[in-house]
């Protein structure tokens, strides 16, 4: 792997790069991020959000609880979120556990969702508490049973301690596994990471290592996808495509509920990454209970008034 032909993979090499990159202004930040919520969309164009948001849903579940009855009525309704309106698209994925993935692939290529891939969360999700091999082993058995995106995690106790290398070398082996049979998407845990300087230093140090997407958070610990955290990773892809002349993408996962949450994400990303970034192959939301707010959202476009809740269904 060359690494872009940014760093050459040893520690001296990564702790330079990062220690060279600017530090981030975070009054800056937080300002650019409360002005761009301020944005609004409306008619036509927020139709498309609507539906474009839809699109880069990763329709989640990632309870104990789960069941295999649970994770089939959600891939279900990941291939037609709204039985009753047929223009309604799918998803951009369904993410669940391990255990869960093959179960997942089974129905959704029994429904026609085959185009629907499946994310397997992975590398001791969500601690990321674990000996490499286990983590080797978590990854394969993921890919094993189908999955065609693997969200891992980092471990946020090496990072924070200031070594980087070992976070890399893992991102770097995971994505070896991954090969081209999985995207990889990096999780941060932003909430752990406490700075916006150490998620910019997450966010070049994953794209290093081979990440296809970089990832705010396991949606297990507040605060997760806040606007400036999301801005500060999406300054991260768009200069890094200057460097590099690769395009990663940016996953939010974590505390987005409702449409109008989903639409500051894609006005953050137009105005930040640009359009080219509105797309699910560089956009997605992790969430559960968006989809059902942005088929409410829909439905009242169409008819006018908010529909009852019992109209969608059941998460």
């Amino acid at each position: 792997m060359k690494y872009y032909g940014l760093v050459d993979g040893s520690d001296a090499s990564l702790k330079s790069f990062l220690n060279k990159l600017p530090g981030v202004d975070a009054v800056g930040a937080d300002a650019r991020a409360a002005m761009l919520a301020t944005r609004s969309i409306k008619t036509t164009s927020k139709r498309w959000a609507i539906d474009t948001a839809i699109t880069m849903v990763d329709l989640t579940t990632l309870e104990g609880a789960d069941t295999e009855g649970k994770v089939q009525a959600l891939c279900a309704k990941a291939v037609r979120p709204d039985p009753t309106d047929l223009s309604v698209p799918s998803v951009g994925a369904v993410c669940v556990y391990n255990d869960m993935v093959s179960v997942a692939r089974k129905h959704l290529d029994s429904i026609g969702g085959a185009h629907i891939p499946v994310a397997a969360v992975s590398t001791a999700f969500p601690s990321g508490r674990a000996s490499m091999k286990v983590k080797i082993q978590d990854t394969q058995d993921a890919i094993d049973a189908g999955a065609g995106e693997i969200d891992m995690v980092i471990d946020r106790g090496a990072f924070l301690s200031g070594n980087y290398i070992e976070v890399f070398n893992e991102i770097v082996a995971i994505k070896e596994i991954c090969g081209d049979k999985a995207h990889l998407k990096v999780i941060f845990e932003t909430g752990e990471l406490v700075t916006y300087d150490n998620v910019r230093k997450a966010s070049y140090l994953a794209m290093l290592a081979g990440a296809d997407f970089i990832k705010t958070s396991t949606g297990k610990i507040a605060p997760a996808a806040t606007p400036p955290v999301v801005l500060v990773m999406l300054e991260a892809v768009r200069d890094f495509y200057e460097m590099a002349g690769v395009r990663i993408g940016v996953k939010p996962a974590g505390g987005i509920r409702n449409t109008k949450d989903a639409i500051k994400q894609l006005v953050l990303v137009n105005e930040t990454a640009g359009p080219e970034w509105l797309t699910p192959s560089l956009f997605r939301i992790g969430a559960s209970a968006l989809l059902n707010d942005l088929l409410m959202q829909r439905m009242k476009m169409d008819d006018g008034y908010y529909a009852s809740p019992q109209y969608v269904t059941i998460d």
